[in-house]
């Protein structure tokens, strides 16, 4: 064969894939936006009471944090907990779901490699995910001043908040076995740790052993990067922490694709 047809023919494999995973993505992006009251509406009017409560009443008594107006220094971690919530609610919601209604077996037994599959759900999510916190970040922009510091660190931290929640939402749905394992894994889990990881404090404040058990806490070191990106401020190294996340993004990739290649519980 000449290498002229070898190259005709990976450019038609290529084709097909791309084909194929643009009618999965697709298919994961419709789904969501045919709910907008649910994936669009109740996130962007969970920010305004965040910020209209915690902004109004809080912020009024608490002042300044390190240098920062109180509703100001909370947004950063407004807008990560959108993005992170959302991707992760997302995917683990479309996975289970599928599997009840066994759509799943089909796309198991289509042309699609796991590789496509896997992306297809990770990037479902990711992009509501990353539409919610645009449209948070929007309408936090119009209700207090918020500068954007470190626009590149911004965009990678986010970025690989986002995949690593979407990511971890895909776990979750392929392991639960009801909607009961997802929402205790929501409310029992991820909520715990967003809302302890300083979203709306600085642990800087807090007394022995609470500090030292927050450093524990990984998103933490999530909410201090996206936070060093808006505001030029962070309680832990940057570099640090974009690379413990990077690895974690990784690790759990390879891990979900290696659930897709083998199949576990993904069919009934």
């Amino acid at each position: 064969m000449s290498t002229r047809d070898l190259t005709a023919r990976r450019s038609f494999a290529l084709s097909e894939a791309q084909i194929r995973f643009g009618a999965l993505l697709r298919r994961e992006v419709s789904r969501f936006m045919k709910i907008k009251r649910q994936t669009v509406g109740a996130p962007l009017l969970e920010t305004f009471l965040y910020i209209s409560v915690f902004g109004a009443a809080l912020g009024s008594r608490v002042g300044h944090l390190h240098g920062y107006k109180y509703v100001v220094f909370v947004v950063p971690g407004l807008i990560m907990m959108a993005w992170a919530i959302n991707a992760f609610s997302n995917n683990s919601s479309s996975i289970l779901q599928q599997k009840f209604q066994r759509a799943i077996d089909d796309q198991l037994s289509s042309p699609a490699s796991p590789l496509e599959l896997l992306l297809a759900f990770s990037l479902g999510g990711f992009l509501r995910g990353a539409l919610i916190s645009t449209l948070t970040f929007i309408a936090a922009s119009l209700l207090v001043d918020l500068p954007v510091h470190h626009p590149v660190v911004l965009a990678l931290s986010l970025s690989l908040v986002g995949f690593f929640f979407a990511q971890l939402g895909v776990l979750i749905g392929v392991r639960a076995e009801q909607f009961d394992d997802v929402s205790f894994a929501q409310t029992f889990v991820l909520q715990p740790l967003i809302f302890l990881g300083g979203v709306f404090y600085s642990s800087a404040l807090l007394p022995q052993p609470y500090e030292t058990i927050t450093h524990l806490n990984p998103v933490y070191y999530m909410i201090n990067l996206v936070r060093y990106g808006f505001l030029d401020y962070t309680e832990a190294s940057v570099a640090l922490s974009l690379g413990l996340l990077t690895v974690a993004v990784t690790a759990l990739f390879a891990l979900n694709l290696r659930l897709f290649r083998i199949g576990y519980r993904l069919r009934a």
